[in-house]
């Protein structure tokens, strides 16, 4: 079912948009002022990511059956 079904969904998904999109206008408008100034550019600090498990599906590599024989 789209999160889109009925009238108070479509409303919070609108507005959500509509924060999102003002959101990233202040964004840009904050990188025009600092590029117009001369100032560096501000890095966005790396975010861990929260889905991340670390690989947990992949099997663990043997080393003895890994190394080559001989």
């Amino acid at each position: 079912m789209p999160e889109t079904f009925g009238k108070r969904q479509r409303r919070d998904v609108k507005a959500r948009k509509a924060a999102a999109r003002d959101a990233r206008r202040v964004a840009r408008n904050d990188r025009r002022e600092r590029r117009a100034a001369g100032l560096p550019p501000i890095e966005e600090p790396i975010r861990p990511d929260d889905d991340f498990d670390g690989y947990a599906d992949a099997e663990p590599v043997d080393t003895e059956q890994a190394s080559p024989s001989g």
